[in-house]
Parts: structure tokens; C-alpha cells; sequence
């Protein structure tokens, strides 16, 4: 049984992001091979060990929410805990084990380190940064998120492995960091293809949060500008003009939510987009299965975990041609791949497919096989056990 010890600022069974995901997805399928403990900061009111389906998540000190402090904070607590923390193999994801890496080189322990990048935090400072509708505020969110890349590379720099989610981000890490190619592996995100299948409640959904005889546009993700919702948006005004029954739904929070409102009602498509903000695991499976068609027009994404459940979920999918989305996506096949930023291809796309029936069932049926043939949480974990059991060969 190998003893794994795995670093994330936030605690994976209070967030929802793709990191947290891949810690407790992962860790269920492993568990009769590899003891997990995961440490994560004091985080929306996590101070008390709990156990889960596969690992034991302990609380260290971190502020709450101020970001990126409570990373700060963080690193500064589970370094002071080094001696400690006895494990294996060690394992931090993005920016979350900078300060313990240090500490553990120092201690002279030979417990081997594995670095998990997912969306190589350089490459999103720069394609922010070329956005020039940037806030005051995202601009001071950006320079943080810079200065958290500088960890990242250092900690992928000095990890005996690191793991990536995509062949793109793999370039990217080699690129903006200077990591020998050579120490890093590519796994892939997955999803659960038993819990994300197609379903036939589609239409008793749409009844129950009111979009009866409306054709349905999803986006799931954070409310952030890599996220490319303002495309959609603007995508949205040119479709919402050929097809007044379409309704725009946006499951997801995040600093935007306010600059997005003020967009919508500006362009007068208030009574076309609802917000979810974040909903619990079985509203969003709901929501997959009522959307006719699923958009997620990110400027950047590591792989985009989204792409794959709604995929799984038999929906067809359109998104930009960039980054880890084209290893995400069988373009022409399971969806449709654009122009980045072109939100005139965006809509033409979009009502491409909401004008075809035919068309959506056929990219519906090859999403889910191509899902389901490379990207699920067994073959993530499987693949993970590999990359552990190397770590500890030397």
C-alpha cells in the first residue's frame, strides 16, 4: 500500500473546480492501492479532519478566501510541518506545495515530490494580459496569478516528476518554465460516464426551472475572462434575433458575475440568460441533460473538464480551437472547433446545430464514445498508480 500525501489550497469536498475533482475522483479508484491523506487550507469553515471515499482530508492553517494570501499562508503552515507529514510519495497541485518542496529538500527526506500542473498558471497570466478589457481589479488579479506562476514553475523545476492534463499544457511547461520534457507525464482529467450518460428527463427539467419550449445553450465554468463568456454573450444577441425561444444557462460564480449582469442587460438579453451560480453534483447532471447544446468559448484551458461531461452526457459541444480544448473535443465529430474570439462563428455555430436535430444526436452519440474510450477517471487513476510507482523506483 503505497502512503500518498497530496497538497491543495482548497478542500476538495467543499470546492468544485477541476483540481478537486481529480483528487477525489482519483482517490476513490485507488484506494485499495494507495493510502491517501490530502491537506488543504481552513477554507469555507474546513477545520476538522474528515474522511471520505478514499482519503482523509486535514485542515491547515490558511486565510479563508483572500486569494492568492490563503496559498501563501498555506505553504508557510505545511512547511512548518514537514517532519510531520510522513509519506511515500508526495504530490502537490499547482501552486499548493512550493513551500513544503523547499522544507522537504531541506530535511533531506527521499520520498519523491510529483508536481500536478493543470492549466499552466504563466500561460493564463499571458493570455489574460492580451486581453485589453481587463478591470482594475482583474488586472491586480492577474499580476497575483503571475506571481503564483513563478511558484509553479519553480516547484515543476525542482519536482523529481511532473504530471500535466494535457500534451499542450505539457509544451507550455517546457516552454515558460524550462522543465526537462523528459520528467513529464501526461494523464488526462476524466469524468464518471455512469453518473454523466445521456437521459431522457431533459424536458421535465426544463419544465422545472421554467425553460418549457425553449432550446437550451449551457455553459458551466468560473466566471473569470479565460472563460470567454462575454463571447457568448455577444454570440448570443445575433441568435437570440433568429430564434427568440433560445435560453442561455450559466452554472458557475466567480468575480465577473456583476460585469456579465450589466453586458446582458446593456444588449437587452436579461429575459434570455439564467445564473445559476455553483449547484450541487445532481443539478448539474440535470442541467447537462436538458441542454440542447454546450458552449464553452475559453481563450485558454489545460483540457476543460466541462467539455468532457458534457460530451459524456451525449450533448455536442462548441468551443474555440486553443490550447488543451483540441485534445478535449473531436472536432467536426463530437463538436465544433473555431476561430479563437470570433463570436460571429460562435453564434453561426451554435445555430448550426440548434437548426439540426440530426446533427446534434449524431455528435451527441460520438462525444459520448470518444468520453468514454479516453477519458474517465479509471483510466486517470490507472495511469496515476503508474506515475506514482515510478516516483518511488527512482
Amino acid at each position: 500500500m503505497i502512503r500518498l500525501a497530496v497538497f491543495n489550497t482548497q478542500p476538495p469536498h467543499l470546492y468544485f473546480g477541476g483540481v478537486e475533482r481529480r483528487i477525489l475522483e482519483t482517490a476513490k479508484r485507488m484506494k485499495n492501492n494507495v493510502d491517501i491523506t490530502v491537506y488543504s487550507g481552513t477554507k469555507r469553515g474546513f477545520n476538522k479532519p474528515v474522511d471520505l471515499d478514499g482519503a482523509r482530508v486535514v485542515p491547515f492553517f490558511s486565510t479563508d478566501s483572500v486569494f492568492p494570501l490563503d496559498n501563501w499562508v498555506f505553504n508557510r503552515s505545511i512547511a512548518k510541518r514537514v517532519i510531520r507529514i510522513e509519506a511515500d510519495v508526495y504530490e502537490a497541485h499547482a501552486a499548493s506545495g512550493n513551500g513544503f518542496l523547499k522544507a522537504l529538500r531541506k530535511s533531506n527526506a527521499k520520498a519523491p515530490f510529483i508536481q500536478t500542473v493543470h492549466g499552466v498558471l504563466a500561460d493564463e497570466y499571458i493570455q489574460a494580459k492580451q486581453n485589453a478589457g481587463l478591470s482594475f481589479r482583474e488586472n491586480i488579479a492577474n499580476l497575483f496569478m503571475w506571481r503564483l506562476s513563478k511558484y509553479e514553475g519553480e516547484t515543476a523545476r525542482n519536482a523529481d516528476l511532473v504530471v500535466t492534463v494535457s500534451a499542450y499544457s505539457k509544451q507550455r511547461i517546457v516552454q515558460l518554465y524550462g522543465v526537462d520534457e523528459a520528467k513529464i507525464r501526461v494523464v488526462p482529467n476524466g469524468v464518471d460516464v455512469e453518473r454523466f450518460k445521456p437521459s431522457s428527463i431533459g424536458e421535465g427539467v426544463k419544465t422545472k426551472y421554467g425553460l418549457d419550449n425553449k432550446q437550451v445553450v449551457l455553459f458551466v465554468g468560473r466566471l473569470i475572462p479565460r472563460k470567454g463568456l462575454t463571447y457568448l454573450i455577444e454570440a448570443a444577441k445575433g441568435i437570440v434575433q433568429e430564434k427568440a425561444d433560445t435560453a442561455f444557462v450559466v452554472v458557475g460564480s466567480g468575480p465577473l458575475r456583476n460585469q456579465l449582469s450589466t453586458m446582458i442587460e446593456r444588449l437587452g438579453l436579461s429575459r434570455s440568460f439564467t445564473f445559476f451560480g455553483d449547484v450541487d453534483e445532481k443539478t448539474l447532471e440535470s442541467l447537462y441533460s436538458c441542454a440542447d447544446v454546450f458552449a464553452l468559448p475559453s481563450i485558454q484551458e489545460g483540457q476543460g473538464i466541462a467539455l468532457l461531461e458534457a460530451q459524456s452526457t451525449g450533448k455536442p459541444v462548441v468551443a474555440f480551437n486553443v490550447s488543451g480544448v483540441k485534445e478535449a473535443v473531436a472536432d467536426e465529430e463530437s463538436g465544433l472547433l473555431l476561430e479563437v474570439g470570433n463570436s460571429e462563428m460562435l453564434a453561426d455555430a451554435i445555430m448550426k446545430l440548434l437548426c439540426d436535430e440530426g446533427l446534434r444526436e449524431k455528435m451527441g452519440k460520438a462525444g459520448r464514445e470518444y468520453v468514454t474510450q479516453n477519458f474517465t477517471w479509471d483510466i486517470c487513476a490507472q495511469k496515476m498508480l503508474k506515475v506514482y510507482g515510478e516516483a518511488i523506483d527512482g
